[in-house]
């Protein structure tokens, strides 16, 4: 099952990349190429974690929204879809993930 949220989001990402950077913030993070995303993604993953460990949810809620924005245009830069991603975890499904790690160290 598609997750179209995800999917209409990403497309509007994606429609976004050639915007003007002074007015969307999408179109700034692809023209400043794949570093600047990934410098984004790291801080996001950060603030993840330091919401995750205060009371509440509220605040964990929003810092995983922003996470997976960043992951959202790191997709677009990289041509990805949503698909992608989600046919690699049904991939995985019903295999164990201690398995699943050994077998791509393997590779």
């Amino acid at each position: 099952m598609k997750d179209e949220y995800l999917e209409s989001l990403l497309s509007l990402i994606k429609s976004k990349k050639n915007d003007d950077p002074e007015i969307s913030y999408t179109a700034l993070l692809h023209q400043k190429g794949l570093n600047e995303i990934l410098s984004k993604i790291s801080e996001e993953a950060e603030e993840t974690i330091i919401a995750a460990q205060s009371e509440g949810n509220k605040e964990l809620v929003h810092e995983i929204a922003d996470l997976w924005f960043h992951c959202l245009v790191l997709l677009s830069q990289k041509n990805l879809t949503v698909d992608d991603i989600t046919n690699e975890l049904k991939k995985r499904q019903g295999t164990s993930g201690i398995e699943e790690k050994n077998n791509r160290v393997k590779k």
